[in-house]
């Protein structure tokens, strides 16, 4: 194995044969380099995408400040080699290397990925095989590191079950030192019993024992899926007595102080910001939104402790925009008072402050007048449907008065473009919905050259909607490519005539890639690896495409790709994620469900509790820590009123 000299000497010799060499160097402001020998654990954190986009990936931020606090831990950090940097690392033999040390990943002792999204798969594969560590889980031994992963994508593991040795369900600020205090204890009591032959377990089948211990930790080795006839699931079960039966997602009970010594990347990357979280979770339970769902329940930082990172971060780092970060920042309780206290924080010095995911209904003008001093370039809303009734269906409901008089009002304070975004695909959409859309946009235009002249602009981002496990949408099956191409279409014909408004759209072929990932099962883990062995990677990239890799993958191991995202599922269908659970109930999911069937939207929980789940399942957590952070009502419908009198699986 090449020592961080060597891999220095060969960088050398292949850097400025790379575009954006930056990328690979590592030495940020704020990168932090520990002692690798007085480490006791020795975490690589991953983000199998290219630097410019992991660099400034809130997850891993989090983890390598929590890692990095501790003096018996270290962190370091690692991304996916673009693919000229790829093709080089393989011809001289470089293995994928951490940033800070330089040292070959097979070094460490964890391996952390972070999966926000199912596109990451591959690179992920990519990732271990360019490290020199075995791809699949069982081939690995004492000799490598343990191999783990969490993000969004991981509420169903189930696709990725071969490769990792465990997944972390849910939020990981607690669970992460829950890891390596069991790594250590392991390690520690194997090392006092060294040379008892009575003792033949191996360190790592002992760790992951020892994990099966820590709740929201799953090790699917432990696990066993049978399946019917029709190919459906038939049971996951736990194939030795200490594995639980069902994983409970992780939460933190009080968000911790954020991280503020942000990474000042060598080169210019997707974000070069500080952000702020200044809450977690969202409560108006948009039906098609996994991060909505699972999530909950919401959790809020001060307004002091918000503002005093955001001031300790800018003058770490230097950087002139500042993000609030959450699902719904205008949700934030004391939104008002935030931006007040930001504003004068920050007087008199260039900063742009941004408040992603704005909510239409909730975005006043007193908050847009307070925004303007340091707005930035763009206004970003996400009305998702344009017509009533798919509003009602993914309970999101905005009159379209509602959207015209507050972008009318961004316009007119001086805002010249508006970002608008829209989603296709929605179960049971119509060209007559989609045909709304175009009519929406032509409107907010129209209505902003009035007040503002010909200057304003309009862009449109229409996503395809992808179905996700652990929402009320988990049921339905995918837009077809055929039907989403003919919609794509009739938005290109509508909006590319006036020049004011930008059009942008996703692929289709993607968004097939994203949707038999998202609710595949254990048989799709073969699908993935000989896709990847036949050069599947960066799948989400126009340069990565490979769909006809992906369709002669599932010809190879006898499957049919429309099983994964052109079939509805069962009322009664076992999900192969019934063993992973968010704390929202399958039976509450299923309510949702078929109320969008009828057209019924749910007010924001905030209002009135639904009986979700999250309550009881985290009571204890809640009474431990009752502080104002804390944004659930009491329940004021008796759970049993709210339950489906139905066949569901582990409902």
């Amino acid at each position: 194995m090449l020592n961080p000299e060597q891999i220095e000497s060969k960088l050398d010799r292949i850097l400025l044969k790379v575009q954006k060499p930056g990328r690979y160097v590592g030495g940020e402001l704020n990168s932090v380099r520990k002692d690798w020998d007085q480490a006791q654990t020795r975490v690589a954190l991953v983000f199998p995408d290219i630097y410019d986009i992991g660099v400034s990936n809130v997850g891993l931020k989090i983890l390598y400040d929590q890692i990095n606090q501790r003096e018996d831990a270290l962190a370091e950090r690692a991304y996916a080699p673009w693919l000229d940097m790829e093709a080089l690392m393989r011809e001289h033999g470089i293995p994928l290397y951490a940033l800070e040390s330089k040292r070959p990943l097979a070094c460490f002792d964890i391996i952390g990925f972070s999966l926000p999204y199912e596109t990451l798969y591959t690179n992920a594969l990519n990732v271990l095989d360019l490290a020199g560590i075995p791809v699949r889980s069982e081939e690995r031994d004492d000799s490598h590191p343990l191999i783990i992963a969490g993000g969004h994508s991981t509420n169903n593991p189930e696709p990725m079950h071969a490769f990792m040795d465990a997944f972390v369900i849910g939020e990981g600020e607690e669970v992460i030192h829950e890891i390596i205090d069991a790594v250590q204890r392991v390690k520690s009591r194997k090392s006092n019993i060294d040379g008892d032959p009575r003792h033949s377990t191996s360190d790592r089948e002992e760790i992951l024992r020892e994990f099966l211990k820590i709740p929201g930790v799953y090790v699917p080795r432990f696990y066993h899926t049978a399946y019917l006839e029709d190919g459906t699931v038939a049971a996951i079960e736990p194939v030795i007595p200490e594995a639980p039966r069902v994983i409970n997602k992780r939460i933190v009970a009080k968000l911790p102080p954020p991280p503020t010594k942000f990474l000042v990347p060598n080169i210019d990357i997707v974000h070069n910001r500080v952000s702020v979280e200044i809450m977690r979770g969202c409560t108006r339970g948009c039906r098609f939104c996994q991060a909505g769902m699972i999530t909950r329940p919401v959790r809020e930082r001060s307004v002091d402790e918000i503002v005093a990172a955001a001031e300790e971060a800018v003058r770490a780092t230097g950087f002139e925009e500042l993000a609030l970060l959450s699902l719904s920042s205008s949700d934030y309780t004391h939104i008002q008072e935030l931006v007040d206290a930001i504003s004068k924080r920050f007087e008199g010095r260039k900063l742009t402050v941004s408040l992603p995911s704005l909510r239409i209904e909730s975005v006043s003008i007193d908050l847009m007048e307070k925004l303007k001093q340091r707005r930035s370039g763009g206004f970003t809303l996400a009305p998702e449907a344009a017509s009533e009734r798919m509003r009602r269906i993914i309970n999101k409901f905005i009159p379209d008065e509602d959207i015209i008089n507050t972008t009318r009002e961004i316009y007119r304070r001086g805002w010249t473009t508006i970002k608008l975004y829209f989603m296709i695909g929605h179960p049971s959409e119509t060209l007559e919905d989609v045909q709304a859309i175009a009519d929406l946009c032509k409107r907010v235009i129209a209505e902003g050259r009035k007040v503002a002249g010909w200057k304003v602009k309009l862009n449109a981002g229409v996503s395809t909607f992808v179905p996700k496990p652990q929402t009320p949408f988990q049921w339905v099956s995918s837009d077809t490519r055929e039907s989403i191409l003919e919609k794509q279409a009739l938005l290109k014909r509508e909006l590319f005539k006036d020049k004011g408004i930008k059009l942008s759209w996703t692929n289709p072929d993607d968004s097939l890639v994203e949707s038999w990932l998202s609710r595949g099962d254990r048989r799709l883990a073969e699908v993935i690896y000989t896709a990847w062995k036949n050069g599947a990677r960066f799948d989400a990239w126009e340069e990565g495409r490979k769909f006809d890799t992906w369709m002669a993958a599932f010809a190879e191991h006898g499957l049919d790709h429309s099983f994964y995202t052109h079939r509805q599922r069962r009322t009664d269908e076992v999900f192969p994620w019934e063993h992973i659970t968010a704390a929202v109930r399958k039976n509450f999911l299923f309510q949702d469900f078929r109320m969008s069937l009828e057209g019924q939207i749910r007010v924001d929980c905030r209002l009135n509790c639904f009986a979700c789940g999250i309550l009881p399942t985290f009571a204890n957590l809640r009474r431990e820590h009752p502080g104002e952070g804390w944004k659930c009502p009491e329940v004021k419908t008796p759970a049993r009123k709210m339950e489906m009198e139905l066949p569901l699986a582990g409902g």
